[in-house]
């Protein structure tokens, strides 16, 4: 049997170029666009088996190797501004009034009220040699849902919140989707 070989194809991508957070189905659901978003940092959640060993005099007679199972991600989001939209799918709460009377309120603490579950698109461009954007990678993570937030302040600093997602698949569903688009979404 002769060796495959060929070579690696890649793909080197940067910035932030959209998030975009998608509730509900494509009918009755949400799409809300983050393009002020500086930085995604994704940590893969890594169930881990500790491996069996038979150890004798300093010799493995024998092992059975452990196993690491991904349970999910955990995304961490910072955007350059505060959405109370964002917010309110992240975790939950109300918002009333607009403009300059928009009030924002979180979940009363102890109520169990959580965000929505949501798909989250992450794009970043891709340039060529001669400084052109050739396509976006477009990721995608399955069953996300927001953490509680935090809104720091801070003396001649604009604020930069800053969100905690987990993504966790279904039963027989990849924890992320990976694809490519010549265009942003509208």
């Amino acid at each position: 049997m002769a060796v495959t070989k060929k070579k690696a194809k890649w793909s080197a991508t940067i910035d932030v170029a959209l998030v975009v957070i998608r509730t509900g189905d494509s009918t009755t659901g949400t799409e809300m666009a983050i393009d002020t978003a500086n930085q995604i940092q994704v940590e893969p959640q890594i169930n881990e088996e500790d491996a069996v060993q038979v150890i004798k005099d300093g010799k493995v007679l024998a092992q059975k190797l452990g196993k690491s199972t991904l349970t999910g991600n955990r995304i961490t989001s910072r955007d350059n501004v505060f959405s109370p939209e964002v917010a309110k799918i992240l975790q939950g709460g109300q918002i009333s009034g607009e403009g300059a009377t928009l009030t924002y309120q979180p979940p009363a603490a102890g109520s169990g009220e959580t965000g929505e579950v949501f798909e989250l698109d992450v794009y970043s461009a891709e340039y060529n040699a001669a400084g052109q954007i050739v396509k976006y990678e477009k990721i995608t993570y399955p069953n996300c849902q927001g953490t509680p937030i935090g809104l720091g302040t801070e003396d001649g600093v604009f604020r930069v919140p800053e969100y905690t997602i987990n993504s966790a698949p279904d039963t027989g569903e990849p924890p992320y989707k990976l694809s490519y688009v010549t265009e942003l979404p509208d």
